[in-house]
């Protein structure tokens, strides 16, 4: 068993500025140390053209590009380092589990991934110059794995596949422009049928009307269907799906053979955060452990989260926050069940 956590960043200002921000804790870490190092080790397949992901940016969220000015000026490093390491555009995703269920009031998610890849960082941003103010635990510094945004509109993503890549956005910088430009799930539905995909990803949007919409995305196509439970395969997009679907089928059972369970946030919590539901796996080794589970309840302006299983969630009055409260604690703790290391915590490569 680990003991880890993630740090709280609460930020108000202009993106720009943010991005300076980031970079000044980056210098402080071994995030930046483990992501350089993991590239060299993977030799990436492609080049950063900078001109064309600022096009790209600046086509569906222009402030996330002054974020990532800021991190270059801040870290001063090449853009194209910045743009492979934090961009979020025409790199790859790799392989994940993670399951979603919603109700009436709320999103319940699973997030599950290979420890190497978590950085630990939860953020509150609440920009001066353009967007919405958002909250969720970040992907790359920059994207996000899921969060609430001040409208209401709660947003998580479910990996289907990565083969036949696209020239496009990757699922965590998908799910921030997400969440800081749409107030509605039909905004939502909109921008991703608009925005280009690298990899297939389902993402699950809810807002404060207790309606859920899960939008299978594709680089070849974009499908909406109402449901409420999602794990990682396609319903209507199934010739997109991988072969082996054991596993997303049996979480997703799990989950809609027990209705009793999901009609209540403190039910669903506990039936995703247990770690003998059948929901949460622990299956690091081959990327698809449960690291976190989180909780976004749209109408009480409520965020929970959990690092590890079997936790009582940290509570966070989001609606408060908004109005200029901070939150008072810096980090959230948990325990996990896994010695692979994480990349906030530990280096990763050998020099």
């Amino acid at each position: 068993m680990q003991e880890i956590h993630s740090d709280i960043i609460q930020f108000r200002g202009s993106h720009y500025d943010f991005g300076l921000h980031q970079g000044e804790r980056l210098k402080e870490s071994i995030v930046l140390d483990n992501r350089q190092k993991q590239w060299k080790a993977k030799r990436p397949r492609f080049e950063i053209d900078a001109a064309e992901a600022e096009r790209a940016l600046s086509r569906f969220a222009p402030g996330i590009w002054e974020e990532l000015v800021g991190l270059r000026d801040s870290l001063e490093l090449p853009m194209e380092e910045v743009l492979r390491n934090f961009g979020g555009y025409r790199i790859d995703a790799l392989p994940s589990g993670c399951s979603i269920v919603t109700g009436d009031d709320f999103m319940v998610r699973n997030y599950d991934f290979h420890p190497q890849t978590y950085e630990g960082r939860f953020s509150l941003f609440q920009p001066t110059d353009q967007g919405y103010a958002f909250i969720g635990p970040t992907s790359r510094i920059t994207g996000r794995m899921d969060g609430m945004n001040e409208k209401g509109l709660a947003m998580g993503y479910n990996f289907t596949h990565r083969k036949k890549p696209g020239d496009g956005f990757v699922c965590y910088m998908i799910g921030r422009i997400i969440l800081e430009t749409c107030a509605t799930i039909e905004e939502a539905i909109a921008l991703v049928k608009e925005i280009p995909h690298r990899g297939s990803f389902s993402y699950v949007v809810t807002d404060t009307s207790g309606g859920t919409s899960i939008i299978e995305a594709s680089p070849r196509g974009v499908d909406v269907r109402s449901e409420n439970a999602c794990t990682n395969h396609f319903e209507i997009q199934a010739h997109e799906n991988r072969n082996y679907l054991k596993d997303s089928y049996g979480r997703l059972e799990a989950i809609q053979t027990q209705p009793h369970e999901t009609a209540h946030v403190d039910n669903a919590f506990r039936l995703f955060n247990g770690t003998g539901n059948g929901v949460f796996s622990e299956l690091y080794k081959s990327w698809a452990g449960t690291i976190h589970t989180s909780a976004y309840l749209p109408q009480k302006m409520e965020a929970w989260f959990s690092l590890g299983g079997d936790q009582q969630p940290a509570v966070f009055d989001f609606g408060h926050w908004l109005k200029g409260t901070p939150l008072e604690v810096d980090k959230i703790h948990g325990t996990i069940d896994t010695k692979i290391g994480f990349a906030h915590l530990e280096k990763q490569f050998a020099e």
